[in-house]
């Protein structure tokens, strides 16, 4: 029927966004957050961590198990090939601050691995509703450059025509109306992808590559 309202049409978390906020505030606001059904079935949310003062800020697509678990983002196997390419590619991984799109993990159940949860990507729909904390955390730390990690996160950023394989390794600038506020935005894979490849090496060296240019873009 014409003019009908989706539930999902209400998704958003920014009822949820207090003003004035610092880090530590909105990290805590966030916990509460129901502006999407994906805290019904996870653990916790999972905020960005990392250096308030950072002048680049990554950004990822959601939580995984164990950053689920852990309440922490980045901390499962995607995260130690993170911290050795950023390393590599001159970032100290300390002097950053990491974040997700999205800070709820949406997973499904495979009947046939038992209870094990396996990561489902995030609608365009529950990226909206979610980035209004992205866009808080962003305005708050003022990063010089943001470095999209995957598909998910440039979408995020730059707008659901995002299409990694042609523009990762780039330097774009940020919509001053969007979340990064006019920062310079790296596009790149997510590390991740990494882990799934078959010439892992080659998939790494592109990544390195990728955050060199942010590196650069640093001076």
């Amino acid at each position: 029927m014409a003019g009908t309202r989706s539930p999902e049409d209400e998704y958003t978390a920014a009822p949820f966004v207090p003003e004035g906020a610092d880090l530590g505030a909105l990290r805590e606001a966030a916990a509460g957050c129901h502006g999407c059904p994906l805290h019904r079935d996870t653990t916790q949310t999972v905020f960005g961590a990392g250096d308030p003062d950072a002048r680049v800020v990554l950004v990822g697509e959601q939580p995984g198990d164990q950053e689920d678990r852990q309440g922490k983002p980045f901390v499962g196997p995607a995260g130690k090939v993170l911290d050795r390419a950023l390393d590599e590619a001159g970032i100290d991984p300390d002097e950053t601050y990491i974040t997700n799109a999205v800070k709820h993990f949406k997973f499904t159940h495979v009947p046939e691995r038992g209870k094990r949860r396996i990561h489902k990507p995030p609608s365009l729909r529950e990226l909206s509703a979610c980035g209004p904390w992205l866009a808080a955390e962003l305005e708050l730390i003022e990063p010089e450059v943001v470095v999209a990690l995957g598909a998910t996160a440039g979408k995020a950023l730059l707008g659901s025509s995002f299409r990694v394989t042609k523009q990762r390794g780039t330097r774009l600038e940020g919509d001053p109306s969007g979340p990064a506020r006019g920062a310079l935005i790296v596009p790149t894979i997510h590390p991740s992808a990494v882990l799934r490849a078959d010439d892992r090496e080659a998939v790494y060296e592109g990544l390195v590559a990728d955050l060199r240019v942010a590196a650069e873009a640093l001076g």
